[in-house]
């Protein structure tokens, strides 16, 4: 895992090839005639002038040009969004290793929500070391719910990347803004004393403001890391009828020792 979240813009992106032909493929599959064929000469603009202001260009253009609809077999992408990202990993893979990430910053704040949120679901595979650490906790700080749930849901990005605080905060805020957590990759392999302890603190504070629990709190914890004390706590909670009915079988199966 990559923690280093100050990057050198100098690092040159290592994108994930066999995502990019896969999707690349599935892409061409979908589209009609007439998709393909501005699909084609996009492509053939964008080989003669790689730069910003023509990938952003055509990337406003999609929504006119292409009917918007869910991938098959890829509920969490539309037409529109491959359409943008696979643009963005076209005017990349033109770069130098230098201008790469300046690039990509670049078009990350000229981009509208939509932009943002296709250029984010497709991090994972623009960026296979870690390189746009520093630009996904930028675009985290978003209080747009959907473009946050770009960055922390259906996707492998922030597990791979993201050290222990960062990751801790993007669950915190997953929480805050009502997301499903089973959405979340790698939730479970990054669980531990201290993501439980900050779960637990959330519980007792939304519990002391009699607020609603939090929906996704039982996924973050991991019961077997409890303490004993911990433990009891949350059993008593559930004894005294505190907690949602999903927490049952949680609890039933804490042990006590």
């Amino acid at each position: 895992m990559n923690t280093d979240v100050t990057a050198p813009s100098s690092t040159a992106l290592e994108m994930r090839q066999d995502c990019l032909a896969e999707y690349r493929q599935l892409l061409t599959q979908q589209l009609d005639d007439a998709e393909r064929q501005w699909w084609s000469q996009a492509q053939e603009q964008l080989a003669r002038r790689p730069d910003p202001t023509t990938t952003a260009l055509l990337s406003s253009q999609c929504k006119r040009h292409l009917k918007e609809h869910a991938l098959p077999g890829k509920a969490d992408w539309s037409t529109v969004q491959l359409t943008r990202a696979l643009l963005l990993a076209q005017v990349l893979e033109q770069q130098s290793a230098a201008e790469q990430l300046p690039l990509l910053r670049q078009l990350f704040l000229w981009g509208d929500d939509q932009e943002k949120i296709a250029l984010l679901k497709a991090l994972d595979w623009l960026d296979s070391q870690g390189a746009c650490v520093e630009l996904a906790l930028q675009a985290g700080r978003t209080s747009n719910s959907q473009v946050f749930a770009a960055l922390a849901l259906d996707t492998l990005y922030p597990s791979r990347h993201y050290d222990n605080r960062a990751f801790h905060q993007l669950v915190l805020k997953a929480l805050g803004m009502g997301l499903d957590l089973r959405r979340l990759l790698g939730l479970t392999q990054r669980r531990s004393v201290s993501l439980n302890q900050l779960a637990l603190d959330l519980l007792a504070e939304q519990l002391a403001a009699e607020r609603t629990v939090s929906a996704g709190l039982p996924r973050v914890i991991d019961f077997d890391l409890l303490s004993p004390a911990q433990r009891q706590r949350l059993v008593g909670l559930g004894q005294q009828h505190r907690l949602p009915p999903e927490w049952h079988d949680d609890l039933a199966h804490i042990p006590m020792n």
